[in-house]
């Protein structure tokens, strides 16, 4: 499973997001980190957005997947994946 994370440097909201991620252990996924300001397309969709988690499937599509509460705790976080991922 790969899960997609557009960013932005300085963007409080998505270092949180991001350091949550890292910090699950019960779920084996491969975090890719965007970085908006790289891709003028990226910034021009998420610039108000970040942070924006996706999750690529297995045919390769992104699925958006709600914004977790910056106060989510990294076991809700986790719940939330699994989730998406018995879908």
């Amino acid at each position: 499973m790969r899960l997609i994370l557009y960013s932005k440097p300085g963007c409080h909201l998505c270092e949180g997001l991001q350091e949550k991620l890292e910090q699950i252990q019960n779920l084996s996924f491969e975090l890719e980190i965007r970085d908006i300001t790289t891709r003028e397309e990226w910034f021009g969709a998420y610039q108000y957005e970040v942070p924006v988690l996706f999750l690529a499937n297995r045919q390769g599509a992104e699925v958006l997947l709600p914004r977790p509460s910056p106060r989510a705790s990294v076991q809700h976080l986790e719940e939330m994946l699994r989730k998406y991922l018995a879908n």
